[in-house]
């Protein structure tokens, strides 16, 4: 990228725009975003490892989209391995249902529907297809009533055969994958078209009965536009963070072990010796799998963890919402002037970044990619959705939304430090760098992960087509940006209603 002018200051993502240049390309949709850095994603969005923002539903959901969500390090090592191998097991193309059994209860369906976007639980005996229960079916009833006595069992199902027999194509070598691509587009309009003439939104997929996944109208719609982010065995891609302290190399060998696709060795500060230390550590390892660590914010840390086995840099220091380094200590830096100077470092020594932090709008994951990053990791903004780990819940004015904090607030710290003792827990937690508790709404419009990936990646590919880029080192390269004053942000923004 270039400059119009030369910046005469550390810039954010509000204090600049990119300027439209001659381009070719004609349709949105001929632009690839995937990342190029190792990761396997196809669209160059990473689920950062907070607590109240990742786990195995999100991950899910955003493999499948083309992204990689990042599993937490506060996590059990055993129970990152069971997610690990429950998300490796999900289906590519259809979404995991909620599945119950017709002797369960009412109330207990209601509260698990809230954790998904389309309302609706499927019933089964011995993973056998008896029946549907959607939310409208559980109103005006007794709330402990069988779902036998509410269910639909006369509910459309999804015939898998058509999906069955292009995949034993695919899998058989008997067709490309180009090929394959076409033929499931083809299938999914026919499903499409089969759900739009039901006038339903939901229906279970079955073979022979059993069901192994659910698709949704608009479930079928994206799958022709994304691509999954898999491994080389056609599975789906998640990763872990470890922290520096503790055996590192024992967990990430453990974490290799279970087949996870990344690593990312994690902390506030990541320019110091114990980063480098764990660094040095997993690194010895030899792992297959790119190996992420950070935060940074100079060229001076990213060279010294590159030394020290990093693939990628995580660049950011205060821009989360959830943070409040920058109040607490007055250390960081504005985000756009950090991710630049990183990635021109970090292409130097032929590594990569992921912008991580600070990210409000589509624009600034744009401005990201721009400045360098293969990759924007986004948090908060993803906490509130239904694939988020927390329950849902509902303020005084019906509005809902679920609770979220920052990775270096007191709540986080005491998490970690649950195996300490009380004073040393209770020393720790004097020391918070975060917001321990946040309400995060859920968009009416968008309340799932996908309505965000939806308006996030509409956006990069629109910014791409202005910009004559075709893929993300184009997006790069020919990308000019603009500084602004705070007025010209103004004038960007949409009026919410007339002047």
């Amino acid at each position: 990228m270039r400059f119009l002018t030369p910046p005469a200051t550390d810039l954010t993502y509000s204090d600049v725009f990119l300027v439209p240049s001659r381009s070719t390309i004609t349709s949105r949709l001929d632009v690839d975003l995937s990342s190029g850095d190792g990761t396997g994603t196809t669209i160059p969005l990473v689920v950062a490892n907070m607590t109240a923002v990742s786990g195995k539903r999100m991950a899910e959901t955003v493999a499948r989209r083309g992204g990689l969500a990042i599993l937490p390090q506060d996590i059990p090592l055993k129970v990152l391995g069971a997610v690990t191998e429950w998300v490796k097991m999900r289906d590519t193309l259809f979404e995991t249902p909620l599945t119950m059994s017709p002797a369960d209860i009412v109330v207990d369906a209601v509260h698990l529907m809230t954790k998904r976007a389309h309302n609706a639980v499927v019933v089964v005996e011995d993973g056998v297809f008896v029946g549907l229960v959607r939310g409208a079916d559980c109103e005006g009833v007794d709330r402990f009533s069988s779902l036998a006595s509410v269910m639909r069992s006369k509910a459309l199902t999804i015939d898998a055969t058509p999906f069955d027999a292009i995949r034993a194509r695919a899998d058989a070598g008997t067709m490309t994958a180009a090929e394959a691509k076409a033929e499931t587009d083809l299938a999914l309009r026919g499903a499409f078209a089969i759900l739009d003439s039901a006038g339903t939104d939901f229906a279970p997929v079955v073979r022979d009965g059993h069901v192994l996944g659910a698709l949704t109208r608009t479930g079928a719609l994206r799958s022709t536009i994304y691509q999954p982010a898999v491994d080389a065995t056609g599975r789906l891609r998640i990763g872990v963070a470890v922290g520096i302290n503790g055996d590192v190399s024992a967990k990430a060998a453990a974490l290799l072990e279970y087949g996870v696709d990344a690593l990312v060795v994690d902390t506030a500060h990541g320019h110091q010796n114990k980063m480098l230390d764990a660094l040095r550590a997993v690194r010895g390892l030899n792992p297959a799998v790119p190996v992420a660590a950070g935060n940074v914010v100079s060229a001076a840390g990213v060279r010294d963890l590159v030394e020290a086995g990093a693939d990628i840099l995580k660049v950011g220091v205060g821009p989360g919402a959830m943070c409040t380094t920058r109040m607490m200590t007055a250390v960081g830096r504005p985000q756009f002037s950090a991710v630049l100077e990183c990635s021109t470092a970090a292409a130097e020594l032929g590594a990569h970044v992921w912008a991580d932090g600070g990210v409000r709008y589509p624009r600034d994951v744009a401005l990201a990619l721009a400045a360098g990053a293969s990759q924007v990791m986004i948090g908060s903004w993803f906490a509130g959705t239904f694939e988020s780990p927390g329950d849902l819940q509902v303020d005084a004015d019906g509005r809902r939304y679920k609770e979220s904090f920052g990775m270096a607030s007191a709540r986080a710290v005491q998490n970690r430090t649950s195996g300490d003792q009380a004073f040393e827990r209770a020393r720790k937690g004097l020391f918070e760098e975060g917001i321990s508790t946040s309400k995060m709404y859920l968009d009416p419009a968008r309340p799932g992960v996908e309505d965000l990936l939806d308006m996030i990646t509409a956006g990069l590919r629109s910014s791409f087509t202005y910009a004559g880029a075709s893929s993300l080192e184009a997006f790069r390269s020919n990308a000019i940006v603009g500084v602004q004053s705070a007025a010209g942000y103004e004038e960007g923004r949409p009026l919410p209603q007339s002047w």
